[in-house]
């Protein structure tokens, strides 16, 4: 009997790669809302883990920005049928009520996705660009990217995860 192309995926391929990211984190998170200003630096705890079959990875994660609490959720996953990286995302200071959904491409370490996003006050819409990169067994960076209407790119959040098990 053949496997489907997600049994192949899971075991050797994308899917298999994206499990190298399951576990529980710490870590510090970096954000900025203004080009290379530093507006706070906090930890952030998440964990990772495997859904519906190792078909998506749902990251669950609370931190705090100025001493305020917050927390979210994403989901991560491949579709095979259109080869593209996904990331769904939802969080309650970032994102308020929005929800985001972001495509791109897998890595051979994590992925590099870019959704959209607009708000009253700026018309035109921004990009949101996400790579989360697993640097060694143990560390997982998950970098976020604000790109003005006129393609401006500038880092917006940095988190640099330590896998607690």
């Amino acid at each position: 009997m053949t496997k489907s192309k997600f049994e192949t995926s899971l075991e050797s391929g994308v899917h298999h790669q994206l499990q190298a990211l399951t576990g529980t984190w710490k870590g510090i998170t970096k954000t900025w809302f203004e080009p290379n200003i530093l507006a706070d630096e906090s930890e952030m705890s998440g964990t990772i883990r495997a859904i519906l079959g190792g078909s998506f990875l749902l990251h669950e994660y609370e931190g705090s920005i100025d001493g305020k609490p917050f927390k979210g959720v994403a989901i991560y996953g491949f579709d095979i049928p259109n080869s593209k990286a996904e990331a769904f995302w939802i969080d309650s200071f970032h994102m308020g009520t929005g929800m985001m959904l972001s495509n791109g491409t897998p890595t051979d370490n994590g992925f590099n996705v870019l959704g959209q996003y607009s708000v009253p006050e700026y018309p035109a819409p921004w990009n949101w660009r996400t790579v989360a990169e697993l640097a060694d067994e143990n560390t997982l960076i998950i970098t976020a990217y604000n790109i003005s209407p006129e393609g401006q790119e500038d880092k917006a959040t940095e988190t640099v995860y330590k896998r607690i098990s």
